[in-house]
């Protein structure tokens, strides 16, 4: 098969078998052939707006169908879809659209932003528009994500890849034909990125409005879902239900679970693969720009316990250390990547320059080594740090610790400055049945050594990652100095 514009995949299935399901929300079902119908009107009513070839298109709408619509409407036309939160208050919406510039917004209230067009959600084109085929066009750049990590001044990061896909190439596990189940935010870049790829080959797309522990089991049963992305949070969250209710859904059907977005404690990847078996656990390193990625199956990860794998073959990485030295297996520094495509043919930034050295290689900031096999394991993130005492203190090591304590459903690590010491360890704790300070303390001295030990803890009275797993450290410590100030 060869490669087509994204925007002519959806009549190529349809034609297939044009009654197949499409996409299902909520018990709401569309088929193939209605699926395409429909983005060929509403690409229509975006043309009339003013969108057309190269532009870009900001979509702020929730999960559901109309966010798949929304995005396929933007690929006829050969635009860009730019996908945003739907609950980002008015002005980072407004950075936003003013970083990118689109020709349209939808998910906004007309005139939100000035003379660009904007249309709300449940926006419904005209039904006298045709919804027959457009013209091919090919999207320059296949999508633009914001970053899930920047402050301030926002960045996008737009993929340097075509709006073009050959559907019936596997891809990253995925094959033609099958279901797929999307309990993730679509607007952080990897539910967006699988979940479309998904689409384009033929998989029938489950998507939830939010993640809910055992009703994304329910859903694995009840579509017979072959391939789904979870974040260590959602992991965690199905493995404290009760043994009996996690055992209650068949998922024989589930071929692969691919974990990504956040570290994974080990004890945890350790009990899914016990559950589900090691062939169908994995793991996915690596950042929005694609400079490079690691993939590791559950086999593979037991024989190298806490790596998430080694590069893959269309790039090369290295650890660099405090003076830009290059360092050898198990020396901990900064991870550097770079494609072997060369520098800058992933992606570019608007927004933002790429933290580039020597050579064209870029870090997304990540702390880690390689073993003697070429193994990557991770520490933490730089910035994300704690000197304690002139102890480097990683958080999520600590995490992964507090995490595995029962009740505990998810904890942050910062450090809080300390006269003496430089900083302390400060525990923020999400335990909805609360928990016990003094046996929290005794468990976390079995596992960690005595400088590591938070000094405080704290309980969390609101979630402390969001749906996609990202936690955001920088953000709770800089609450709490705030409040101590």
């Amino acid at each position: 098969m060869a490669v087509m514009p994204i925007g002519r995949i959806p009549a190529f299935w349809a034609a297939r078998d044009p009654d197949t399901p499409a996409i299902t929300h909520e018990g709401r079902t569309v088929s193939r052939a209605e699926f395409d119908a429909r983005t060929n009107r509403l690409a229509r009513a975006y043309e009339a707006l003013g969108v057309k070839e190269g532009d870009f298109v900001t979509i702020g709408l929730p999960n559901g169908i109309e966010f798949y619509e929304a995005c396929f409407a933007t690929w006829k036309l050969g635009a860009t879809p730019q996908p945003v939160s739907a609950r980002l208050p008015k002005l980072e919406r407004e950075a936003i659209v003013e970083v990118a510039n689109p020709a349209l917004v939808v998910g906004a209230p007309l005139g939100a932003h000035g003379g660009i067009a904007c249309i709300e959600a449940g926006f419904e084109p005209d039904p006298s528009l045709s919804d027959k085929e457009l013209p091919e066009r090919v999207s320059r750049y296949w999508k633009a994500p914001t970053s899930g990590g920047s402050t301030g001044r926002p960045k996008i990061i737009v993929s340097n890849d075509r709006g073009a896909f050959d559907p019936l190439e596997p891809h990253l596990q995925q094959v033609i034909d099958r279901a797929q189940l999307v309990p993730g935010p679509l607007y952080h870049n990897g539910p967006f990125s699988f979940s479309m790829t998904g689409f384009m080959r033929g998989n029938h797309i489950v998507v939830m409005t939010r993640f809910d522990a055992e009703e994304t089991l329910k859903l694995l049963e009840r579509h017979k879902i072959d391939w789904v992305m979870l974040v260590p949070t959602m992991m965690q969250r199905i493995w404290n239900l009760p043994e009996e209710v996690r055992n209650r859904y068949d998922l024989s059907h589930l071929r692969i679970v691919l974990h990504l977005a956040a570290p994974c404690p080990a004890w945890l990847k350790e009990k899914w693969i016990e559950w589900l078996g090691p062939m169908r656990i994995h793991e996915l390193y690596g950042g929005t720009e694609a400079q490079g990625a690691t993939w590791i199956n559950g086999e593979e990860w037991l024989a190298h316990r806490g790596s998430v794998g080694k590069p893959a073959v269309t790039c090369e990485m290295k650890i660099v250390g405090k003076n830009g030295e290059t360092l050898g297996p198990r020396e901990v520094g900064e991870v550097y990547m770079r494609p072997f495509s060369g520098p800058g043919t992933t992606y570019h930034y608007i927004g933002a320059d790429p933290k580039q050295i020597d050579g064209g290689w870029e870090s997304i900031g990540d702390v880690g080594y390689m073993d003697e096999d070429g193994y990557l394991y991770l520490a933490d993130r730089h910035t994300d740090m704690i000197l304690c005492g002139g102890a480097n203190i990683y958080p999520a090591e600590v995490e992964a610790a507090i995490d595995s304590f029962p009740g505990v459903r998810s904890s942050a690590v910062i450090g809080l400055p300390d006269d003496d010491l430089g900083n302390v360890v400060h525990a923020i704790i999400d335990a909805p049945g609360g928990f016990d300070e003094k046996a929290l303390t005794a468990y976390l001295a079995e596992r960690l050594v005595r400088y590591k030990i938070p000094r405080s803890f704290e309980i969390a009275h609101e979630p402390l990652r969001d749906d996609a797993g990202k936690l955001r450290r920088s953000a709770l410590r800089a609450e709490r100095l705030k409040t101590s100030a």
